[in-house]
Formats: C-alpha cells, sequence, structure tokens
C-alpha cells in the first residue's frame, strides 16, 4: 500500500492518460464503418489489454480504404 502512496502522483497521469486512450479508441471504433476484422474483438481488445491495446487498434485495426 505504501508503495500506491508514495507513486500517486506518478500513477494518476498514467491512468487518465489510458483512460482517454480507451475512450477516445471506443469512440472511433464506434464511428468508423469497417475495420480489419470483427468490431467485437477490437472491443475487446480496447478493454483488456491494458494501456498498449487502444494503440494497437489505432496502428492495426483502422481500415483506411
Amino acid at each position: 500500500m505504501e508503495f500506491i502512496t508514495n507513486n500517486l502522483p506518478l500513477l494518476i497521469p498514467i491512468f487518465l492518460i489510458q483512460l482517454a486512450l480507451i475512450a477516445f479508441a471506443l469512440l472511433d471504433l464506434s464511428k468508423r464503418g469497417s475495420t480489419r476484422g470483427p468490431k467485437w474483438v477490437w472491443v475487446l481488445v480496447i478493454l483488456f489489454v491494458n494501456f498498449i491495446g487502444p494503440i494497437i487498434y489505432f496502428l492495426l485495426g483502422r481500415d483506411e480504404a
């Protein structure tokens, strides 16, 4: 518990960045007509692959065509 309280000023911005990435990725996914693969799989990747899931979606999941 001491680790968390000592590092709270560092953990809060990381948590907020992660939430922003998840929200932006889900918003983009909902507006996008097509993706590389099923949308439900990308929802799972975005939500459950911590921090890197939204980044993977932005790099690999969006169909730019």
